[in-house]
């Protein structure tokens, strides 16, 4: 099994326990709230594949983010 390298919009190596920074505005799917850009979110996980990492955030808890909207803080 190889191993996948997540990384984020501009390019840099995303590891689990890293923080990362929302660089766009995003609507949560199932629920009301919108991440603003400029969220920080701290103690990601990174799951099976390649543009995804795993969070919690104050408003939402268990929520995958695609690694194109973030970059690491």
């Amino acid at each position: 099994m190889t191993d996948i390298i997540a990384k984020d919009s501009n390019g840099a190596e995303l590891k689990d326990g890293d923080s990362v920074t929302l660089i766009k505005d995003l609507k949560v799917k199932g629920t009301s709230e919108t991440l603003k850009r400029g969220t920080l979110v701290k103690n990601i996980r990174l799951t099976g594949k390649a543009g995804e990492i795993e969070c919690s955030t104050k408003q939402v808890r268990g929520l995958v983010l695609k690694t194109e909207f973030l970059k690491k803080a």
